[in-house]
């Protein structure tokens, strides 16, 4: 106990953020004038901090009492909207729609979000709503994605073949012809 009566006790907070809230880190300690135990968490309850906004992963942290040296991994929640938007331009190979996936579009993991964000692509234009368009879609949200995950934009074009998955597999998502830069 210090003079006052009560026992004195400093507490250190420390956090980073990476950049869009893929990376985040907390930590919590504690460290008491008479326990002596630097890093250990003193009187901590828990806390969860959940950070959002529109189309931006969801970062939750949440801490506890116990060492400090029990790390924790925050969940990033990636959600809707996952397209920004769509614009029809003129190729060399006529005219092609091209889709602008937002963070969430390109990161997110949830099986359901590839239905969800051609919905909203259709949404967005629904000229866009073929079945040929929609196959370029899925392969770009299957393959694209994660090859180059931040290309700007997924280019589909209504002129393109409908062809077995397999083929607009080995087409790189471009059946029928070279891909349009």
């Amino acid at each position: 106990m210090s003079a006052g009566g009560f026992r004195k006790t400093t507490a250190r907070i420390c956090a980073l953020a990476g950049v869009g809230g893929v990376s985040t880190t907390l930590f919590l300690a504690g460290c008491s004038a008479e326990s002596g135990e630097a890093g250990e968490s003193v009187g901590a309850t828990s806390t969860t901090t959940q950070v959002s906004t529109d189309s931006a992963p969801t970062s939750t942290i949440t801490t506890g009492p116990g060492p400090a040296s029990r790390s924790t991994t925050p969940t990033v929640v990636y959600r809707p909207p996952f397209i920004d938007h769509v614009e029809w331009t003129e190729t060399e190979v006529g005219p092609s729609l091209s889709v602008f996936p937002t963070t969430s579009g390109r990161y997110t993991q949830d099986p359901a979000a590839m239905a969800a964000a051609w919905r909203e692509v259709v949404g967005l234009d629904a000229n866009a709503d073929t079945p040929g368009m929609q196959a370029q879609f899925d392969c770009h949200w299957r393959f694209a994605r994660i090859i180059e995950p931040e290309k700007p934009s997924w280019n589909l074009e209504p002129g393109r073949p409908v062809v077995p998955e397999e083929d607009m597999i080995g087409a790189r998502c471009n059946p029928g012809f070279a891909e349009e830069y």
